[in-house]
This record gives C-alpha cells, structure tokens and sequence, in this order.
C-alpha cells in the first residue's frame, strides 16, 4: 500500500500550517485511495518518524515523502537526509523514498506566476 508525506518546517504560529491542512484535505478529496500524513521538521508535530509510524500502522509499504519547501536550503541538505536515513533505519520494511522540495518544481513556479499575475488584475 502506498502513502504519501507531506514535509513542512514548522512553526510556532499554530495558524502557519493551515494551508498544510488544506493541502491534505485536497489531497483526500483527489486520491482517497492513497493515505496521506503531515510532518514537519521542528515546532510542530507530528514528526516524520511519528507520521511514517502511523501510515505504516495503517499498512503502508511505500511511503513518499514531499518536502514542501519553495528550496533546496540547509534544512533540506542537511537535515531532511539525516532524518530520512534514521527513519529508514527505524522502519526497514517500508519503502521510503523523498521528492526535490516542490519550490523547486517548473509547475509550482508556474503556478506562482499565474498567481501573481491574477493580483495584478
């Protein structure tokens, strides 16, 4: 069974992941065959091991993980592929594999021209 996770920073600010939860919900709406699950790096919870363990406690075999991130920082570098190898560690029997940060994508940029184009009007 395949799953899907989505991977924020986090903040403080409990308000700062409600587009996060929106993207969940879309993504429930679109692909409700596919289990989805938040992370997020620090501040908030739940963590990438603890999301990885719930989906895996649903059945989960394979689970994508999309770092959405406008960028390829230091938290991506660094401490995205710290965490993914510890978790892979922790969970040998699920496949986990990572996407580029969705910022980094030629649609999602697009998708920012579009929107900022509709601002102007």
């Amino acid at each position: 069974m395949k799953a899907v996770i989505f991977f924020g920073h986090g903040a403080r600010d409990v308000r700062w992941r409600e587009p996060f939860d929106r993207l969940v919900s879309m993504w429930q709406s679109q692909y409700p065959e596919v289990m989805v699950e938040l992370a997020f790096l620090e501040l908030m919870q739940p963590n990438l091991s603890t999301a990885i363990l719930s989906l895996g406690r649903q059945g989960a075999k394979e689970i994508e993980i999309i770092p959405v991130f406008f960028g390829q920082g230091g938290h991506l570098r660094e401490d995205f592929p710290k965490l993914l190898s510890e978790a892979q560690e922790q969970f040998p029997h699920i496949q986990l594999r990572a996407a580029s940060a969705v910022g980094e994508d030629e649609s999602v940029l697009r998708a920012i021209i579009d929107f900022t184009a509709r601002t102007l009007r």
